[in-house]
């Protein structure tokens, strides 16, 4: 299984394991706070309890998504599904957003009617402190899982209860003041409760909402991204290195600079190289890498400059009419100018060789807009001149 793939499947199932660890705690937890917290009297553990139902929905959206997001690329999504965790986490956002502003709602309402709230009764806070410890320790547990596997969707969820148990704190907080007497307490509490759930979800939502909008990975990782790609062989330079976030992943497109004068099957072979590396990159799903001769941030290609099958039937008319022919053009579009490689046949006569004298080249320069032009004659290896061993035993090549 590829390194990639074995990551992948370690992530889901992470995301699994600690979401249904999550739903069973807040199915136990959202249970004793409402129902304790209406024969308490307490408006601040109800709103705890309607909070721990919004953890239970939020949960159920992470184990759809985390199972849609896990589907391989298809003719609807050719990149893949991993942003089903990043639409995941702006739905967390919504939710969260109007969980809060229902919360402020009410407690506004009990506020604003002092005279009918009656005395909180001390299981409220009980339920309040078991709240707070349950809260605390599955924010531990699913924080380090979610940092192990690198899952954004998950880290949300993880602070998600850790943000639970700061409200159950505050919870715990009102109802002490409202025990004491000062019964304002408890709908203040309720009240700030409402507040930090909002104030997460608008946290969550917007940086979800930044990521569809393909935002890029931060300046850290990008210097890593053009180490990698600037320690490999045959890599001059990199420019344009753009990326875009595809839910905890990550896409990137960038330009090499490369020997201008090497072949295209040696610049593909650099190109996949240096895409090679990027995928070592846990955060890197997918790379597009563009082989450049230049920078062409700084040099401008070259336009309006002949194409191959006009210069070809130029050098073939020229070399015809002396009885020859070549074997293979190069032609090298730079900003500094049109170059042109002749490569003639290995079994070219010196008298052949010599008529390339009576060829204007310089008509063909000003015809093409070359600035220079390069010939060669090939030489196989077989038809190189038999070593002889000399008298002491050297061998003369």
């Amino acid at each position: 299984m590829p390194l990639s793939t074995a990551r992948t499947a370690e992530k889901h199932e992470v995301a699994r394991k600690t979401t249904f660890t999550s739903i069973v705690l807040n199915c136990v937890l959202m249970s004793a706070q409402i129902v304790v917290g209406v024969f308490a009297h307490s408006q601040a553990l109800i709103a705890d309890g309607v909070h721990s139902l919004a953890d239970l929905v939020s949960d159920f959206v992470v184990l759809l998504a985390n199972k849609r997001s896990a589907a391989a690329p298809d003719d609807d999504h050719n990149y893949g599904h991993s942003r089903y965790e990043t639409v995941a986490s702006l739905f967390l956002g919504a939710l969260l957003i109007a969980v809060g502003i229902g919360m402020l709602w009410r407690a506004g309402e009990r506020i604003t009617n002092l005279q009918d709230i009656p005395q909180v009764h001390a299981s409220a806070l009980v339920v309040a402190v078991i709240v707070l410890v349950s809260k605390e320790l599955l924010f531990r547990y699913m924080l380090r899982a979610a940092e192990r596997v690198r899952s954004a969707m998950l880290i949300a969820n993880a602070w998600h209860a850790r943000s639970d148990a700061a409200s159950s704190l505050v919870v715990g907080i009102g109802i002490i003041g409202s025990m004491a007497g000062w019964r304002l307490l408890d709908p203040i509490a309720a009240a700030i409760v409402g507040l930090m759930v909002a104030r997460m979800g608008w946290t969550f939502g917007w940086d979800a909402l930044q990521d569809l909008s393909d935002r890029a990975l931060d300046q850290a990782e990008s210097e890593k991204l053009r180490t990698l790609l600037m320690e490999t062989p045959g890599v001059r330079d990199v420019h344009e290195l753009r990326t875009r976030k595809m839910g905890d992943l990550a896409q990137v497109d960038a330009h090499i600079l490369v020997d201008p004068l090497i072949s295209v099957s040696e610049g593909h072979y650099i190109a996949e190289s240096a895409r090679a590396r990027l995928l070592t990159n846990t955060r890197v799903v997918d790379a597009l890498i563009h082989v450049d001769p230049e920078n062409d941030d700084i040099s401008p290609p070259p336009a309006r400059l002949p194409t191959r099958s006009a210069v070809s039937d130029a050098v073939s008319g020229l070399l015809s009419a002396q009885g020859m022919s070549f074997d293979q053009l190069n032609l090298h579009y730079l900003s500094s100018g049109f170059e042109i490689d002749v490569l003639l046949p290995s079994d070219s006569s010196d008298a052949q060789i010599g008529k390339l004298r009576q060829i204007d080249f310089d008509t063909l320069r000003k015809e093409l807009g070359v600035r220079q032009i390069r010939l060669a004659r090939s030489v196989q290896p077989e038809s190189l001149p038999q070593a002889r061993p000399l008298e002491d035993g050297r061998v003369l090549g």
